[in-house]
């Protein structure tokens, strides 16, 4: 079936060009800059702390009410909403317009970015706040109560809205919608109608139910990918070295330079890793501040664990599988009909369906954990429960159908333009606040050199704070 929108049409073309200005001159600088600022402030905390990261996830500290969300089912809801596409279609894309040497440039966004992720989510841990029983936090709150501009909290609140309840979920059905089509021949517009009446059921079950479903869903087929792809590259166990080499001579040597391929291939790299680990969007740092914890720097070492996860482990899981197959140089291949074959290279015709199966579970669980993101923005922004409604049927609904429709160039093109912008207002206000999230950093290891093994929070302690705005904590 042909898609409703045409792939050349004038609103792809305007978002398209409208991208290159910003990715190109804008955001790459501020990504790597505040990537590289936080890693050294912080004296690579996402290194030094790994061993303390995989320990917190089984932190268990006391919750004070049952809807309050753990540690790690604030981690699945992060990652539902960071596995998906990114991991399978924006890997494959990555490769297909920056070529191999893309995937050293994911990697390398994804373990500075890591740091990035860290003081956002510490920043939404301080700020959060008390609703219905649980809680509620991210940029707008922290742009609220610590930088003390409601305007910019306003702004992002609505942006991010935008993003995730809109334009991301278009990405997430527009790569299910493909990849049925590629398997079993299923039309997109069939696809997305059964996709519509689904999501629209999660969504109304409310952001707690989401997180209950997050934290079975997610490692089950996260795991499930997983040894698929390490027994695909235990097969090929041999080429392992040329992968690695073929990807630090694509992205280091002296073609790309002599190409002039070589800036595109950085921005494709992070454009593409920031889409799926979203470090540095804000994004995990809403889902952070849900958690129930004893000291903020717990759910961002957690939250920096989760940036790890996604782009060092499964991102790379479809980078081999794609290099190895060697189908990456076919120019008729991109999105994940190009993962689709990689597998189906591999395993035989069974790898279609799999992946088909695969990115449904992924980009399906990205639909629900995105609409978190939005019911908090809300929320924030009105009391008034219509609206609410109203993102819940364009997330469930509107946009789900529009992304099954829609070309696969004009929802990417969308998913980068807004991507691009609350990048961009996030970064500015953790750039400012981020001595608060250093000295939570600083007080959490004093506490654990001291001999304590669950440190906790005082807020009255923490110096250049209001103690009014943080009110979240006792």
């Amino acid at each position: 079936m042909e898609r409703f929108f045409s792939v050349d049409g004038w609103l792809n073309t305007t978002i398209g060009s409208i991208n290159n200005v910003l990715w190109s001159y804008i955001l790459i600088i501020a990504l790597i800059g505040c990537a590289i600022l936080f890693t050294w402030k912080t004296r690579g905390v996402q290194f030094r702390m790994f061993g303390e990261m995989i320990r917190l996830l089984g932190d268990s500290t006391k919750k004070e009410h049952e809807k309050h969300v753990s540690s790690f089912e604030a981690f699945a809801v992060s990652i539902a909403s960071r596995v998906g596409t990114g991991n399978l279609a924006g890997v494959a894309t990555a490769i297909a317009v920056g070529g191999p040497g893309a995937i050293f440039w994911m990697w390398v966004i994804a373990l500075m970015g890591s740091a990035t992720a860290f003081i956002e989510s510490t920043l939404a841990q301080l700020y959060k706040r008390h609703t219905a029983g649980s809680f509620i936090g991210g940029p707008a709150y922290y742009m609220q109560y610590g930088l003390h501009k409601p305007w910019m909290a306003k702004l992002y609140a609505v942006l991010i809205t935008a993003t995730f309840c809109m334009a991301y979920i278009s990405v997430q059905s527009n790569t299910i919608c493909g990849a049925m089509d590629k398997a079993f021949g299923i039309s997109p517009l069939s696809v997305g109608i059964f996709l519509v009446v689904i999501s629209t059921a999660c969504v109304f079950g409310g952001i707690n139910r989401i997180a209950k479903v997050s934290a079975i869903l997610v490692p089950v087929m996260a795991i499930l990918y997983i040894i698929l792809a390490i027994v695909i590259i235990a097969m090929n166990i041999r080429l392992i070295p040329q992968v690695f080499e073929l990807i630090l001579s694509n992205a280091l040597g002296f073609r790309p330079f002599a190409g002039g391929t070589f800036g595109m291939m950085v921005m494709t790299g992070i454009k593409r890793g920031l889409f799926s680990n979203e470090a540095g969007e804000g994004s995990a740092a809403c889902a952070a501040s849900i958690a129930s914890v004893s000291h903020p720097v717990k759910q961002g070492l957690v939250q920096a664990l989760s940036v790890f996860t996604d782009t060092i482990l499964i991102c790379s899981c479809t980078a081999f599988i794609i290099l190895i197959s060697g189908v990456y140089t076919n120019d008729s291949l991109n999105g994940i009909q190009l993962t689709q074959t990689a597998l189906q290279q591999e395993i035989g015709s069974a790898g279609p369906a799999f992946v088909a199966v695969a990115i449904f579970l992924f980009a399906f669980s990205s639909i629900i954990g995105n609409y978190t993101y939005g019911e908090m923005n809300v929320k924030f922004l009105t009391s008034d429960k219509r609206w609410l409604f109203f993102v819940r049927i364009m997330n469930g609904a509107v946009m789900v159908l529009f992304g099954a429709l829609a070309s696969l160039d004009l929802v990417w093109n969308l998913g980068d333009l807004c991507m691009g912008c609350i990048t961009l207002c996030n970064l500015v206000a953790i750039v400012k606040l981020h001595p608060q999230a250093l000295w939570l950093l600083r007080d959490y290891q004093k506490q654990k050199r001291s001999g304590i093994k669950s440190p906790v929070f005082h807020k009255e302690q923490i110096p250049d704070v209001e103690q009014d705005e943080l009110k979240g904590w006792k």
